[in-house]
């Protein structure tokens, strides 16, 4: 169960890696980024972002060039956060691939 204050902290996180990665993403043109979820621990120490990527076939690289620069990124939201929240969570980054599993059954449904 979620309370009250790990949801707002994760909505405020969506919103603010979300800006973060549609910045990033203006630079590399066709590959578009978006944070589906963002689930934090009860102690507030570490953060599950559930990133979506468009094109899908560019996911996995996306996925790994993303997780070797957390660090970077987690400093980019603490500089955003920083009148909200004390200390920034940690980063942890994890593809969601729940668009092509609907698109998957779609397919296979029409069939």
């Amino acid at each position: 169960m979620e309370t009250t204050r790990q949801a707002k902290i994760s909505r405020l996180l969506q919103k603010e890696l979300s800006e973060i990665f549609r910045q990033q993403t203006a630079k590399t043109h066709g590959v578009i980024v978006s944070v589906s979820a963002v689930r934090v621990s009860p102690d507030l120490s570490i953060a599950k972002a559930y990133l979506s990527v468009f094109p899908s076939d560019k996911a996995p690289e996306m996925i790994e060039s993303i997780k070797a620069s957390a660090k970077t990124i987690r400093y980019e939201l603490a500089q955003k956060v920083r009148f909200q929240l004390r200390k920034c969570p940690e980063l942890q980054f994890y593809l969601d691939d729940s668009l092509d599993y609907l698109e998957n059954i779609d397919s296979l449904l029409k069939q």
